[in-house]
């Protein structure tokens, strides 16, 4: 329609939230539809977090707050960057947004210019490169293969800087992959960092409490102070804390970005619900106790999809460091015709496919930049992920 901005021809809607979409519609026409493509926790919000809530509303906490945040919030913040990163904020330093989404967003259009190019490690959450685009820079893609972990590599990382590169953008662990960076492949990354002084780090820490095993989590200006100055630093409550709709995201970094980030913010949302920051303020004060044994039930749930992927013909499957993601290849599959007729092109085709002849719902691979693949979200419980696996491995049997 010629009254549309042109912008918005630079981007495309979100390939998570139209397979969602579409599991939902069919759900509806009584199709048995297996959702695996939302990354959300399946356990209800911790008590005490409602608790505190209520008591909001009911003390009359439901007006306008300060932009980007309560004073108590940001102090909690503040608490919880030295508690588990050992980084030092101050309340000027930190901005709460509705959701991570919106932090990462406000932080493009603050400080992005046409020409600007902003470094995505491959695979990538889909919104990333999109929100690079509204801003007017441009997404410059590095590929982490499969046989690497789907990590990148201090060369390849110094390779992709230009003059032209504001912001690497780094996501550990990784949806959609569920890679994780350790302390020593970090440090290479931030050695190639502190060599070129004009690019910036933004990393997205939304699943720090989601490690498994061995794997410690670990964040860029953590393990390198020196980055301290051009890091903005993003987490929030959605996954740890099974907060995912009440839509609190939150950021420390210099003082001049936040403020920056503040205005831009300032003239789009405002303040974020006044009862989800109160909310926020009692997940992070609060009992903390939950957060280890939630991390073992997904670790658990990872072995048992990894475990009933790689029994598919055609599919490896990668066992993640965290999240609640995996990212297997069906690079065996390609070329191959479905028991209902359907060639298998791509992985979008295979997904497709997978959805209509089986009622199991992905994400294709392309979606976040690496294929031939697809993403499973292992957010749901034990017996909807079995009987999920064995839908696969029985589409996978059928394939000739």
């Amino acid at each position: 329609m010629p009254f549309l901005s042109a912008t918005l021809d630079r981007v495309k809607p979100s390939p998570t939230i139209a397979v969602t979409t579409k599991a939902a519609e069919l759900r509806a026409l009584g199709r048995d539809i297996i959702g695996l493509g939302a990354g959300e926790p399946d356990f209800d919000t911790p008590d005490n977090i409602k608790t505190a809530a209520k008591a909001a509303i009911d003390a009359g906490q439901t007006k306008y707050t300060a932009v980007d945040g309560i004073p108590a919030l940001k102090e909690a913040i503040c608490a919880k960057f030295k508690r588990d990163n050992a980084l030092d904020y101050a309340a000027a330093q930190i901005t709460v947004g509705t959701g991570g989404k919106q932090v990462i967003y406000n932080a493009f259009m603050a400080t992005l210019n046409p020409g600007d190019e902003v470094i995505i490690p491959a695979p990538y959450w889909v919104s990333y490169p999109d929100m690079v685009l509204l801003g007017g820079g441009e997404p410059v893609f590095v590929a982490g293969e499969m046989d690497a972990g789907y990590k990148i590599t201090p060369e390849q990382l110094e390779a992709a800087i230009t003059p032209k590169t504001k912001w690497f953008l780094f996501n550990s662990p990784s949806n959609p992959t569920g890679a994780g960076y350790s302390w020593s492949e970090l440090k290479a990354l931030t050695d190639v960092l502190l060599r070129h002084p004009h690019v910036w780090v933004m990393t997205d820490d939304m699943y720090e409490h989601l490690a498994f095993g061995n794997f410690k989590f670990c964040t860029p200006a953590q393990v390198e102070p020196q980055l301290y100055d051009r890091t903005l630093t993003i987490n929030g409550v959605s996954k740890a804390y099974a907060m995912t709709g009440w839509r609190i995201g939150y950021a420390g970094g210099p003082e001049e970005l936040i403020r920056a980030m503040r205005k831009v913010q300032s003239q789009s949302t405002s303040n974020p619900c006044s009862v989800s920051q109160h909310a926020a303020l009692e997940a992070l004060n609060g009992p903390q106790d939950f957060l280890a044994p939630n991390a073992k039930l997904f670790q658990r749930r990872r072995d048992l999809v990894v475990d009933g992927l790689n029994a598919c013909p055609g599919i490896t499957c990668p066992r993640p460091e965290g999240a609640f993601y995996v990212y297997p290849s069906i690079a065996g599959c390609i070329g191959k015709t479905s028991a209902a007729g359907t060639e298998i092109t791509d992985d979008e085709a295979f997904a497709t496919a997978l959805l209509e002849e089986t009622g199991v719902a992905v994400v294709f691979g392309a979606a976040f930049g690496l294929s031939p693949n697809f993403r499973v979200s292992y957010a749901t419980n034990d017996e909807a992920l079995a009987e999920a696996c064995a839908r696969i491995k029985g589409f996978c049997e059928g394939l000739v």
